[in-house]
């Protein structure tokens, strides 16, 4: 039986594939160029780490800069959104930096130590940069640093305590001691205690301070009545009280530049 197959296409003169040709090179010659896709408003070309070292760190947002800190994001997640999350749950960058490590691990994507362990390293070497401030000029010159690195020291406890800053005769910092802890609503204090170790130490006056778990930064009466008593048993050792300082995450307030001493 024969068989038959499809007739094949007759192959295009060389007439065609020249008009074809110039057709094609003619539209070339007349279509504009591609544009290249522009940056969303707002929103840099350059990658963070691009960005830091081209423009500085003060150019980057917070979630920049802790992307850059981060490093990696998860499935799903870039490692710019993730700082984003983490910033906006832990309301900002202080709410971030004053966290432990207990709740850090609670956050997905911070679940490794890695990205754990960077964050609180960030968070000591800010206590001792503010530390090494505070001994090496008199505190009463830099009273936001002072709320600064109480800040960091206390914010964040979900418990009270009560700390002292223990300061030389010119005012320059000797150490820092969490010297009570108490409950959410109430801190046992001992002035004696802390005359005490104002003497052991040779210091010439103290700034006290406690924080308000979750609470706001406004003395109580308790806390003004715990002053005064902590003004006279120290006095009577001649030791001075510069101020007395309440912090909680998000603020501070000091009892001095409230006319409280």
């Amino acid at each position: 039986m024969p068989s038959f197959s499809a007739p094949l296409p007759p192959s295009p003169s060389r007439s065609c594939q020249g008009a074809t040709s110039a057709s094609a090179e003619g539209e070339d010659r007349t279509r504009p160029p591609a544009k290249a896709a522009e940056p969303r408003a707002g929103v840099s070309p350059l990658m963070p780490r691009e960005r830091l070292i081209a423009q500085g760190a003060a150019a980057l947002t917070d979630a920049e800069l802790l992307a850059i800190l981060l490093g990696t994001g998860y499935r799903g997640k870039p490692v710019l959104a993730l700082a984003e999350d983490l910033l906006a749950r832990f309301g900002g960058p202080a709410g971030l930096m004053q966290a432990d490590n207990a709740r850090l691990r609670r956050e997905r994507g911070l679940g490794g130590p890695a990205k754990r362990t960077s964050l609180l390293a960030v968070l000591e070497l800010a206590r001792r940069s503010l530390r090494q401030g505070l001994m090496q000029r008199t505190v009463l010159q830099s009273p936001q640093a002072v709320r600064e690195y109480l800040q960091l020291e206390l914010a964040s406890l979900p418990h009270e305590v009560f700390a002292v800053l223990f300061l030389d005769s010119q005012h320059r910092l000797i150490t820092y001691q969490s010297m009570f802890r108490g409950t959410l609503s109430q801190t046992a204090v001992y002035p004696r205690e802390v005359a005490k170790q104002a003497l052991a130490l040779g210091a010439s006056a103290v700034i006290l301070a406690h924080n308000h778990p979750g609470g706001i930064a406004r003395p109580s009466t308790a806390d003004v009545n715990l002053t005064q008593n902590l003004l006279t048993t120290l006095a009577l050792v001649d030791v001075q009280v510069c101020d007395h300082v309440i912090v909680c995450q998000g603020g501070s307030y000091s009892m001095r530049e409230e006319g409280l001493l």
